[in-house]
């Protein structure tokens, strides 16, 4: 059994920080896995999915970023999980926007939330690192990974989630270097231009037209729909 976590801090005000995006990912996993269904314990919301066959906890700390080891502690105690098992997905500004790394153990970096998961359960957990770009300046992290996304943001990120999402199931079993390669040929693939000519389609009567999509909503998908929603009104 693995546990999978997510950091954030918890409500509407914080929903689309860079800080969340750790919330965010687990979200996109727990929508790619299907019929999932979140409820209050440990602190947070737990969520039990399968990946692959592997039997998987996904957990948000409900008790905001600072203490989130607590939640974590609490959940990995309860279903006897070692430090090993339990990976940790969170933002990272010291890599560039989209840019996916995990590494098992090493330092905090200034990071609130893991440095509480690291005194709750020691430096060993498991680490998927986010990155969101830095402000250029080490003072000003603080108000930028509080900060909402951009909606140009979404650019990068809704396909990122859904990559990540994707290769989860590599994650589950353990094999890191898989699963960050599977996120970087998604990142390529959707950033490479098709340059291949293609002839105009043919629009048939019972097609709705893009206007037509767009009033109706038809076309977007769980992903998007949840990204736009957090993004829509509030991105900046």
């Amino acid at each position: 059994m693995k546990l999978i976590v997510g950091l954030g801090n918890p409500g509407a005000d914080y929903a689309r920080q860079r800080h969340n995006v750790g919330f965010m990912a687990l979200e996109a996993i727990a929508d790619h896995a299907g019929g999932v269904s979140w409820r209050k314990k440990f602190q947070g919301q737990l969520a039990d999915v399968k990946l692959d066959g592997v039997k998987c906890v996904l957990l948000k700390p409900q008790t905001f970023m600072n203490e989130s080891g607590r939640s974590i502690r609490e959940a990995a105690r309860f279903y006897k999980i070692e430090a090993s098992d339990i990976v940790v997905i969170h933002d990272e500004v010291d890599l560039a926007p989209g840019k996916v790394r995990v590494k098992t153990g090493g330092g905090v970096a200034g990071h609130n939330g893991l440095k509480s998961v690291a005194a709750h359960l020691g430096p060993e957990f498991r680490r998927v690192r986010i990155g969101v770009g830095h402000p250029g300046h080490r003072e000003k992290v603080p108000g930028y990974v509080l900060h909402d996304f951009s909606k140009s943001d979404l650019s990068w990120l809704e396909p990122l989630l859904d990559d990540i999402a994707k290769a989860a199931p590599l994650l589950a079993h353990g094999d890191d270097a898989n699963f960050m390669n599977r996120v970087a040929r998604g990142q390529a693939s959707a950033k490479s231009p098709d340059t291949t000519p293609k002839k105009p389609a043919q629009r048939k009567s019972n097609a709705p037209t893009k206007r037509e999509a767009e009033q109706s909503g038809a076309g977007e998908g769980a992903l998007a729909h949840m990204l736009r929603r957090l993004l829509g009104a509030g991105g900046r």
